[in-house]
């Protein structure tokens, strides 16, 4: 048998002393095909490497359906997470279970399936708290839990951590009691925890009813 004078591997078959595998045509298009290949793979890779940096650094995740939400809807919960310092991540189920692995919030990985949503904050009341509000005026976005670091969060759970003030909320109470007179400061120094916690409280609900 000749060797064929294009792939040089002497294994043509047809009698024209070439097949599909040397013919020109079918060779660049294998070409483009692997090239494509490559760029996927690197594209996933760069995909799950980004996905893994957020669900390490984060302080809470929170999943839900999104199935029959629109385009704006989508773009509304995107800026309402992002006014928050929260944000949402939308991916194949698998490149992110890949990623959740070796993570404190690897939990969430049961949830994933179908077409989910992962809302993600440092602050771990912030992407629970624009969720749920979310969930109040769309019916189609469904919270299905979460992870508060290696804490799984049900649904229920979810909602009881978005009840909470968030730290930029906390932190205006702190500054208020803070500036509080010195001599009702003086009296926090002195006095027992208990009644400091109910102090704190006073002028947390203060705060909410000005």
């Amino acid at each position: 048998m000749s060797s064929c004078p294009t792939c040089r591997r002497g294994e043509c078959l047809e009698a024209s002393g070439q097949d599909d595998r040397c013919n020109p045509a079918v060779l660049l298009t294998q070409t483009a095909n692997r090239k494509e290949l490559a760029v996927e793979r690197a594209a996933k890779k760069e995909a799950v490497q980004s996905l893994k940096d957020t669900f390490e650094s984060t302080g809470v995740a929170v999943v839900a359906h999104y199935s029959g939400l629109t385009v704006a809807q989508m773009q509304i919960l995107r800026k309402q997470m992002k006014q928050a310092g929260a944000s949402v991540k939308v991916s194949k189920n698998r490149l992110a279970k890949i990623a959740l692995e070796g993570t404190d919030v690897a939990s969430i990985g049961s949830l994933l399936k179908g077409p989910t949503v992962i809302a993600t904050s440092n602050d771990p009341v912030a992407a629970p708290k624009v969720a749920i509000e979310f969930a109040k005026t769309n019916e189609k976005f469904v919270i299905l839990g979460g992870a508060m670091g290696t804490t799984v969060l049900n649904p229920d759970a979810v909602k009881a951590l978005a009840s909470l003030p968030s730290l930029d909320e906390l932190r205006g109470k702190l500054v208020g009691l803070i500036q509080a007179p010195a001599t009702k400061l003086a009296q926090l120094a002195n006095a027992p925890a208990a009644k400091v916690a109910r102090v704190i409280q006073a002028y947390a609900s203060k705060g909410e009813a000005a």
